[in-house]
Parts: structure tokens; sequence; C-alpha cells
């Protein structure tokens, strides 16, 4: 995958298979440091501890559609390219965690990527989960978080027309004002 975002969006349809109701999806950005982290977490029905080793192995895939399973095994790939880190760590029956770090500057490291198109893409295809954001760049922070937003909406679905629209407005407003610093 040439983007990162595309890996947080085959990490979180990952766990919405694995029946998670909570995607949170956390990016730390601190270029004074070099450092970017990407961290996924899920309250799905886990990976067995006899899985978990194998999950980065490309030939290893727990679906029956498929016999490889590349997802993970890239984004491991492409940690250690940039001179990162991979880790994951599952518990049945409680979720996991997979957790990327990357040197911010590096020269293999993807480009984030459309981080709004894929934010965006998880929430409004999957309204009955629940998604939290958070991104730290430098000293700034953005959250954004489907429970907060359905509070506002009453009984409007978040997959509404209307409301799906303004959503993909305010995902890449917000985005972009992280990044001008507004």
């Amino acid at each position: 995958m040439r983007e990162l975002s595309l890996h947080i969006l085959d990490i979180a349809q990952n766990s919405i298979a694995a029946s998670a109701s909570l995607v949170t999806i956390l990016i730390d950005e601190d270029p004074a440091r070099d450092l970017l982290t990407i961290e996924i977490r899920d309250n799905g029905c886990g990976i067995p501890k006899k899985q978990l080793t194998q999950v980065t192995d490309p030939f290893f895939t727990s679906r029956k559609t498929r016999e490889v399973g590349l997802g993970l095994a890239l984004f491991s790939r492409a940690a250690e390219l940039a001179e990162g880190e991979f880790l994951i760590d599952s518990t049945a029956g409680i979720g996991t965690k997979v957790r990327a770090s990357f040197r911010h500057s590096h020269l293999d490291r993807a480009p984030l990527g459309d981080l709004a198109g894929t934010l965006f893409g998880i929430i409004a295809l999957n309204p009955g989960v629940e998604v939290v954001y958070r991104h730290n760049y430098c000293a700034r922070t953005l959250s954004i978080d489907t429970r907060e937003i359905k509070h506002e909406l009453g009984d409007i679905a978040i997959n509404h027309p209307a409301v799906v629209s303004w959503l993909e407005c305010f995902i890449r407003e917000e985005i972009d004002d992280l990044y001008r610093g507004d």
C-alpha cells in the first residue's frame, strides 16, 4: 500500500469484521522528535494467542475466502522500512491494538495519504460502529468522536445523506486546520 491511510482503513475493516463496536485511531506526528506513530485499537473478538505470532506472515489469514493476508504484513514492513517498529497486542474476547512507528523524515516512509477520505469512509459506511479519531500534530490536537456527533444529531442517523455531506466536509476541514495551525 502506497499510503499509510490505506493501512488504517484495512485494519479498521478487520476490526469491524471482528465484531468491534468501537474503533479508536490515534495518530501522533512529532516532526521535532522525527517520529510518527499510528495506533488502531478495537474492542472486537481479539486474536487467539496461537495466531498472534502468525499475523504478520503474508501467507497466513484466518479468513476462509482467501489464502493470504497481506494487510498486517505490509504495515509491519512499512514501519521497518522507515526505521520504525510494529507491535500487535490482542486478547481473545477483549480486542486488539496495532501500533506502528516510523521515523517521520525517513525517505522510505509512505505518506499519510487521504486521512479524511479514510476516516469518512469508515464512519459513513459503518454507522453502527463508534469511531474515535485523535490526531496530534506538533502541539495541536484534533479529536473526532462519533458518539459525540451522534449525540448532537439526536434521532438523525449519521449516515443520513445530509449528514454524510456535512461529515465529509467537516473531517476534511478539521484535518486541514490541524496542519495549518488555525
